[in-house]
């Protein structure tokens, strides 16, 4: 095939960053959100996509445009950037690691009680290591279009069965704010398949091959075909927490265990078969972002690597490590190893207080970063931001900042004592 007729496919990187970035958590979001509001907040779910279309559009028309990966392109911002991002990628791979391989061991010790809870978390995160350890991209992104597949059927099958009221759901689409909501919308606008591993985009579009502006459109295409599945899953999520937890006033714990709770509902509601399906789903989401970010910011972690010293004029593109370099193997096993010590220790609160004021500059840091190079001469002029996706990219950093400074103050009260 050659560059000058690139074959148009839907499904590609776009899905598997969606994947990766929708875990249990965002699930849980969106659940609540229902769970609490009913269909009011259906409008921030929505907004929650178009964000990340926004955001991953940016990722990648930088990569398509320059040649260049989204680390190499901060690197022509300032050595700052380096600094900023090496101690952030070691940090939250260790906590996240940790995170991961709980969130999908717990659906599978839900289905088997008998077994201890560590014991699959660490078996988790040793398959996870050797699928991407051993595998190639093109097997890796069939793995991820299948558990997102599982996830779907899963979730909007829930919402089908609870009946959705067509009428709560036109009206959810007109923004509204309850007392008390702005940080929740704000959270689930924010949240909503969105981590580091946006930033992993253009990575899996030099894996997959797509590596000139020729790709521009089937990019665009990948990406919004991506979010949109997103979208749908969040819609469903909260349809579910509204038609079957704020119908019935029905509270769930916080965290991953809220999806377990949300099975037993299931199950007393549509029968064990269904619970059992949904804790299937449930795994899915959490084992595909696990697998997601062992191969996806492990590449981030070998370009970091590799040219975080070199000049700005010296990067290239074909100078980013594959998953097969031992730059990025070396991450992955940061992510699998050492975060097992967390699970039997549980998580250190100055590690986790790091880890949150950290996390809650990425996303501020990713849009703003974006705007700053889109609009640059780095970037040939064909392919910089119009003012649509400056105005998008404007309120997306202004959202980020805003969510920021919130998770910044949650980190830091405890400490003086708020």
């Amino acid at each position: 095939m050659s560059e000058e007729t690139p074959k148009w496919r839907i499904v590609g990187p776009g899905l598997v960053a969606a994947a990766t970035g929708v875990g249990a958590g965002d699930l849980v979001a969106t659940l609540l959100a229902g769970s609490l509001y009913g269909y009011v907040l259906l409008w921030a779910a929505v907004l929650g996509c178009i964000f990340k279309i926004v955001l991953v559009e940016g990722t990648g028309r930088w990569y398509l445009a320059t040649g260049k990966t989204i680390f190499q392109g901060w690197r022509s911002l300032g050595i700052w950037t380096s600094w900023y991002f090496g101690i952030y990628v070691v940090l939250w791979g260790f906590v996240y690691g940790a995170t991961a391989m709980t969130s999908s061991a717990l659906p599978l010790a839900t289905l088997f009680p008998g077994i201890p809870l560590n014991v699959f978390a660490v078996i988790s995160g040793i398959v996870g290591l050797a699928m991407v350890w051993f595998g190639k991209y093109g097997g890796f992104e069939k793995i991820m279009t299948v558990m997102v597949g599982i996830l779907f059927v899963a979730v909007v099958g829930s919402a089908v069965l609870a009946v959705p009221n067509l009428g709560g759901i036109i009206s959810g689409l007109v923004p509204r704010l309850p007392e008390g909501s702005l940080f929740y919308v704000l959270g689930i606008a924010g949240g909503v398949g969105g981590t580091i591993t946006l930033a992993a985009y253009g990575y899996w579009l030099k894996e997959k091959g797509w590596h000139t502006p020729q790709w521009m459109k089937v990019m665009r295409i990948d990406n919004s075909v991506a979010y949109i599945v997103t979208g749908i899953l969040a819609i469903s999520m909260l349809i579910v927490g509204a038609e079957l937890l704020f119908a019935a006033n029905i509270a769930l714990s916080e965290g991953d265990d809220g999806l377990i709770d949300l099975a037993d509902v299931l199950a007393d509601r549509y029968g064990e078969t269904w619970s059992v399906i949904f804790l299937v789903g449930f795994w899915a989401a959490s084992f595909s972002s696990l697998l997601g970010v062992w191969n996806g910011v492990s590449l981030m972690f070998a370009d970091f690597v590799v040219n975080y010293r070199k000049h700005p004029k010296d990067l290239s593109a074909d100078k980013a490590p594959g998953s097969g370099s031992k730059q990025a193997r070396a991450y992955m096993l940061w992510l699998t190893f050492p975060p097992m010590l967390l699970l039997l220790i549980g998580e250190p609160f100055a590690l986790i207080v790091a880890y949150g004021v950290l996390g809650a500059l990425f996303m501020p840091f990713l849009a703003i970063t974006l705007l700053w190079l889109l609009n640059s001469k780095r970037v040939p002029q064909q392919w910089r931001n119009k003012a649509l996706s400056n105005v998008l990219l404007s309120v997306v950093a202004l959202v980020f900042i805003v969510l920021g400074f919130q998770e910044l103050y949650n980190q830091v009260a405890p400490l003086l004592g708020g």
